[in-house]
């Protein structure tokens, strides 16, 4: 394999600026990036790292400043032009056709036809065998999307811009949904494409993955560019502090405390999934009011469906859920609320907020027929306004205008308007699924602090995630779910990573513990 130069500039953007109306979004940043590199952008939620590479692919057009591909002047005013000059994004949220097959969606705009304009299906799932061989990608191109995981339709997102001759790729966010095996998947992914000279910049903020797998770092705040380092020479509090502005705690502070009164009871729960068949298979559960009880699993062990049982969402077939000693196992989702319970959804664009609303009255959807909010059923903005400001303050959601659609907000700062709301609406047992999925350092700094402080305010916690870093850093207790079952309850402060992994996989230490039978 010929040398890869590495002083050649393939991407140099200079004093790029981007208003949206008065938000300014860039300001006058500058990225310069090299062939066959792994450059990363290191920001905070909202900081404009995703705004700067949109305008890289021709998504939005810059206010003013200049963009040079391989050393020459260009304007990219729509994706097609970005792609006609080797530019591929992959996008944070999946832009896959469910029904397609892999080779459908990869092909798709750019089929291979035959004679009389039918499409050639075998030519075109040779063509994506092929590639998906080169990199080292292992797709299936006759699977359909909606049959297959997470980490695969990642696969096929990339398939789909090198399917495009795309020599420089953005990944945005690219390990947001993944399990940590496809996160070491997807590293080995990108060292098979840097080896083979393409250049990917990696819009991120998690800093293990920036350490292992980046050549270059590009730290974004609030807009600015802040400094570009090499990141084998800085440490990972030296990334974070540059990108927060302020040193930030890694590990969660918690005093010990004593257990309150039983919060949540789950009997026997039978629960099926999307297709008929068993999901929750007898899970049995007890948590008590002053504890953080994390819910450690492998993805697709019954945790969905275990929230949607919890939350009135999924039918119970048999079993029962006792909240605070009062059965609501059939009750309705808004009854459910009422009674105490609160949820930091798993899926935040499906089921935490409505696009389409404002900040402000995301923030009092579960309550809008409530005084201050109403009056006699009718809405008092005025107060619902006044309260939204304070809740962005308090939990520093960018921008700071509570007449913002939700949609237009980042999925970090939709994140945070979402716990916000959970928060605020005082649960006496909070639901946290995946509570930290795409935050930066310093929010989820901040959301680990409020997830304790509900903890010490006598709450009750149930933190199902599947970073199984976060679980043993706050919880109390762990229990292991395993093919619909709680496998076994540990107490965090001695419990064993290496084993609760094991644990995870369906392994049983008191079974191998048994002697043999002679």
């Amino acid at each position: 394999m010929p040398e890869i130069d590495f002083s050649r500039t393939v991407v140099d953007m200079q004093k790029i600026t981007k208003k949206f109306g008065e938000v300014l979004a860039n300001d006058a940043i500058d990225l310069t990036v090299h062939k066959g590199e792994v450059h990363a952008l290191l920001g905070e939620n909202g900081a404009g790292k995703s705004t700067l590479m949109n305008i890289l692919y021709g998504i939005y057009r810059p206010t003013s400043g200049a963009i040079f591909i391989n050393t020459k002047p260009v304007q990219i005013p729509d994706p097609n032009a970005a792609i006609a000059r080797g530019i591929g994004m992959v996008h944070q949220h999946f832009m896959l056709i469910k029904p397609f097959s892999v080779a459908e969606n990869i092909m798709l705009g750019r089929e291979v036809v035959k004679k009389w304009g039918f499409l050639d299906r075998k030519k075109a799932f040779r063509a994506v065998e092929a590639l998906s061989e080169k990199y080292g990608l292992k797709v299936n191109p006759r699977a359909k999307i909606q049959d297959i995981s997470v980490g695969m339709g990642q696969r096929v997102e990339i398939l789909k811009v090198l399917y495009r001759g795309a020599d420089i790729l953005i990944l945005d966010e690219p390990t947001a949904v993944l399990t940590p095996q496809e996160i070491q998947d997807l590293t080995r992914i990108i060292r098979n494409l840097t080896a083979e000279g393409k250049t990917v910049i990696l819009i991120t903020h998690k800093l293990g993955e920036i350490k292992l797998v980046a050549d270059y770092c590009t730290i974004i705040r609030r807009g600015k560019r802040i400094d570009t380092v090499k990141v084998a020479d800085v440490s990972e509090q030296e990334l974070a502090a540059m990108m927060v502005g302020r040193p930030v705690r890694f590990q969660v502070q918690k005093k010990a405390q004593p257990k309150g009164d039983i919060i949540l009871s789950i009997e026997n729960l039978q629960v099926k999934d999307n297709r008929g068949l068993p999901a929750l298979r007898g899970l049995d559960l007890e948590m008590r009011a002053g504890e953080i009880m994390g819910i450690a699993g492998v993805d697709g062990n019954g945790q969905s469906e275990l929230i949607e049982a919890l939350t009135g969402l999924r039918k119970v077939e048999s079993g029962r859920i006792l909240l605070k000693g009062r059965d609501v196992t059939h009750l309705s989702p808004k009854k459910i609320i009422h009674q105490g319970l609160g949820t930091i959804p798993e899926d935040r664009q499906k089921r935490g907020f409505v696009g389409e609303f404002t900040v402000a009255e995301n923030m009092i959807i579960e309550k809008h027929d409530q005084p201050p909010f109403s009056r006699r059923g009718i809405c008092d903005f005025n107060a619902i306004r006044q309260f939204a400001k304070e809740v962005i303050r308090q939990f520093d959601i960018r921008p700071t205008d509570e007449n913002y659609k939700a949609r237009e907000l980042s999925g970090g700062n939709q994140q945070k308007m979402i716990i916000a709301r959970e928060i605020t609406n005082n649960p006496g047992l909070l639901i946290a699924a995946q509570p930290t999925r795409g935050l930066d350092v310093g929010a989820i700094e901040y959301v680990h602090k409020a997830l304790v402080a509900q903890r010490e305010n006598g709450k009750g916690v149930l933190l199902i995630s599947l970073d199984l870093d976060e679980i043993m850093n706050l919880a109390d207790r762990i229990a292991v779910i395993f093919e619909g079952r709680i496998t076994a309850i540990l107490e965090a402060a001695q419990a064993d990573k290496n084993i609760i992994g094991l644990m995870m996989a369906g392994y049983d230490p008191q079974k191998q513990a048994e002697p043999a039978v002679a």
